[in-house]
């Protein structure tokens, strides 16, 4: 299984809390974010890596390298000017499997990968993404899903039955890659969008909240969670 983890994002939220380091390297009980996200994946069975990087790209290769040191392969798809989350997918092209997983740099994500993939065999579509019965619990809900599918998805409208959360992890096809549009920077709702309007979206529903460290709030949340665990 591959995975690509797109973090090339200014994480300008965060920048007071990590001293200006890229996202990837904010650290966290000693060791960086990327390192625990990486271990997590790894443990998934998944070792293939395209690490998307632009803000602090030299910083997140030069810690990582090729990814021997844990125990994976890391490419990395660089960036020079900001491109979105769908024109980061897009620019590392070249890099991608058939199938491939799509998350972000500030996610971590419990979940069983090995079943994700295979309902995405199993659903004869060009996308699954993972949802969370959210109920504006963690984030404000964005995501409708029905007989299956996600049917609508929003950053920004609101219907009465959107009670799901994108989770943060998406399971694409390459060939969902030909519906990026040119524009740049394009954001990955864009794609999602033109996989729902094509009936190509599924949905995989998850009981486990996710984590991420996009903000203070949850970075000494996502903080409190691992000093609970003594494996990561």
């Amino acid at each position: 299984m591959q995975i690509v983890i797109i973090a090339g994002g200014m994480g300008t939220r965060l920048r007071s809390a990590v001293d200006g380091l890229p996202k990837s390297l904010a650290p966290i009980n000693g060791k960086p974010f990327v390192e625990y996200q990486i271990n997590l994946v790894r443990k998934a069975g998944i070792s293939d890596i395209v690490l998307c990087v632009g803000y602090g790209a030299d910083q997140i290769m030069s810690y990582l390298g090729t990814g021997h040191d844990l125990g994976v392969n890391i490419k990395y798809s660089v960036e020079d000017t900001p491109l979105g989350t769908a024109g980061a997918l897009e620019n590392a092209n070249t890099l991608l499997g058939k199938e491939f997983f799509v998350t972000y740099g500030d996610s971590y994500l419990v979940l069983d990968y090995s079943d994700i993939a295979k309902r995405f065999v199993e659903s004869e579509t060009l996308g699954l993404m993972v949802v969370h019965r959210n109920e504006d619990k963690y984030d404000r809900s964005n995501v409708v899903v029905h007989g299956g599918k996600v049917v609508f998805y929003s950053k920004t409208e609101r219907r009465p039955d959107m009670v799901f959360l994108d989770h943060g992890l998406t399971m694409l096809s390459k060939e969902a890659i030909n519906l990026i549009s040119d524009d740049r920077p394009c954001d990955l709702s864009q794609l999602f969008g033109r996989l729902i309007q094509n009936k190509q979206l599924a949905a995989y529903e998850t009981q486990h909240r996710p984590y991420e460290i996009g903000s203070p709030k949850s970075l000494e949340e996502f903080r409190e969670f691992i000093e609970q665990k003594e494996d990561l």
